[in-house]
């Protein structure tokens, strides 16, 4: 058994090459933009980590290494907020500021010779991946003294995995994969970007607010427990993850069934709030709650096309709100899908630029900075999207195999949905649950789409 464990250790075990930085190409002297009522919030969630895996190229990888930073010092001209650092200005009003003297996007070079792709692939967990994405339990507050991307690229034994940690205080999901798909394009030889970023985030919103945070201890104490060892009385459970992957008819099915039973003049739920339904469901009976308990569904929503006046879809930063809904677990199981899909149907619907002007203001008269699991009582949260086109991701060499987020920012509840490498509509369900509540859902027939 402890020479299993050995071998599994060796298998595991990555070895940091070089560590260097990578800056704009050329001189882009000083450049300023204010953090927004949009932004703020994430300052004490974790680092974004992203992790794509990719096939082949490890015959290769010193000159594919040295590809990919020169196409990110081209694609950072576009992005150069990404190379530089969180500030303040003389109010305290955190910005982004990027001057051509900062150290730029640190890049670390890795080995793991003996981990092959497909040990990845069929990881159901993330605990491999804490040595492949850097920043691992790194607050976005600390972008005041850090770079706002760390990547590292990792030469396995038949492939190479890319990890990148994006500092959530200045992009939301939509820039990221923004970003991604643009410094993809200029490593297949594009000499500019299709569509470059829009940085004026103040056309978003322009209120200026000073916050009294300067370092990881001004953050909520919740926010710093699993850093330091969880302070708070409350025992934190083991937690699991799991991706569950959806076909294209399964989705279908899932989609037919919310829809089955339209009521007069309500209009046909949405693939997404057809998939939400069956995930709050099968979460719902897996956590075995009582009836009267309440259970709350939150949705990162893309706010780009709902405020007023809209932003281009390239507008570089955050531009999401959660939008949360809550019923009782026993109202939400007794009753058939179409009930929890009207309610998210509804609460999506009714986001619109006066819902999201109010937000702001309440939030801008108090502000809180929530930490990342403040998604309320046995929720359900969904962040990213199959809309994103991750195996689009192309650097030259081929899709990747997988992409998956990293251990950062997961909770009980939290899921993260990807379009399935098979494309289509199918979707990959990546699953955060408490260990019990997970061994249960994996024998969910209902939920697994398995007779």
């Amino acid at each position: 058994m402890a020479g299993d464990q050995v071998a599994e250790e060796k298998k595991s075990s990555v070895k940091i090459l070089t560590t260097t930085n990578v800056k704009p190409k050329k001189p882009l002297g000083k450049r300023e933009c204010q953090l927004t009522t949009f932004d703020l919030p994430y300052l004490a969630f974790y680092y974004n980590q992203k992790l794509l895996i990719y096939k082949g190229g490890e015959a290769d990888f010193e000159d594919i290494v040295e590809k990919l930073k020169d196409g990110l010092g081209l694609v950072l001209e576009d992005f150069h907020q990404l190379a530089g650092n969180l500030g303040k200005d003389e109010d305290g009003v955190f910005k982004v500021v990027y001057e051509d003297d900062m150290d730029g996007v640190v890049v670390l070079v890795a080995a793991a010779e003996e981990l092959a792709v497909e040990d990845l692939t069929a990881e159901e967990g993330t605990t491999k991946f804490k040595e492949l994405i850097p920043y691992y339990r790194v607050l976005n507050l600390e972008g005041l003294h850090r770079p706002l991307l760390a990547v590292q690229f990792t030469k396995l034994k038949n492939g190479l995995a890319m990890g990148c940690a994006f500092n959530h205080a200045i992009l939301d999901g939509t820039s990221t994969w923004h970003f991604m798909s643009s410094w993809a394009e200029v490593c297949r030889g594009s000499t500019s970007i299709s569509v470059p970023p829009f940085h004026d985030r103040t056309k978003a919103r322009n209120t200026r607010l000073k916050l009294n945070m300067s370092q990881p201890s001004d953050a909520p104490e919740h926010a710093m427990s699993a850093a330091n060892g969880d302070v708070s009385a409350k025992v934190e459970l083991p937690l699991r993850e799991k991706v569950f992957k959806f076909s294209e008819s399964a989705i279908d099915q899932i989609k037919s069934k919310a829809n089955a039973y339209p009521s007069e003049g309500s209009k046909p739920f949405s693939t997404f709030q057809s998939l939400s339904t069956h995930v709050w469901h099968a979460v719902t009976r897996a956590r075995q709650l009582k009836p009267e308990d309440y259970t709350v569904f939150t949705v990162f929503a893309d706010c780009r096309k709902r405020v007023d006046p809209p932003m281009p879809e390239s507008y570089f930063g955050n531009l999401i709100q959660a939008i949360f809904t809550v019923t009782a677990a026993g109202l939400l199981l007794g009753n058939p899908p179409e009930y929890g899909a009207a309610m998210i149907q509804k609460a999506i619907d009714m986001h619109d630029s006066k819902v999201i002007d109010a937000r702001n203001k309440e939030w801008e008269s108090n502000p809180k900075i929530f930490q990342f699991k403040d998604a309320g009582v046995n929720c359900v949260a969904v962040g990213s999207s199959p809309r994103f086109k991750v195996y689009d991701i192309d650097f030259g060499w081929g899709e990747p195999e997988s992409v998956r987020s990293g251990s950062n920012n997961r909770f009980d509840g939290m899921v993260y949905l990807y379009p399935g490498k098979n494309g289509g509509r199918s979707i990959d369900v990546e699953i955060t649950l408490e260990a019990n509540a997970m061994e249960r859902l994996e024998k969910d027939n209902e939920f697994l789409m398995e007779v």
